[in-house]
């Protein structure tokens, strides 16, 4: 089960996640990244604070949609509120570098 909730503010767009991240739930979370991208906004927050895992589907779906922020220099993905076992993961795959990671997503929404 997953529960995606956005908000959209100025400068950016929250997205909060909560629950598992899985071949079944990446679609949806996939869904929501590219309406926010056909909308034309490519500076995007992930808060993964509610995340308890996350498999390579969901990855692969945060690689994606920071390759479509990222070309053309239009915005990126940054991440909020990684839980420490999804951090380890984000390591382990090399994925650390390529996005910046905050503490919380007030910090992460005033990145941009």
């Amino acid at each position: 089960m997953l529960e995606v909730v956005t908000n959209q503010f100025k400068r950016c767009d929250l997205v909060k996640a909560s629950g598992r991240v899985d071949s079944h739930t990446a679609p949806q979370l996939a869904d929501t990244f590219e309406a926010i991208n056909e909308a034309g906004r490519f500076k995007i927050v992930f808060d993964m604070s509610g995340v308890e895992y996350i498999s390579s589907a969901g990855l692969r779906v945060m690689i994606n949609v920071q390759k479509t922020c990222k070309r053309w220099n239009r915005g990126e993905l940054v991440l909020a509120g990684v839980p420490e076992h999804i951090h380890g993961t984000l390591d382990l795959t090399g994925f650390v570098p390529l996005f910046k990671i905050f503490d919380d997503d007030a910090e992460a929404v005033g990145s941009f």
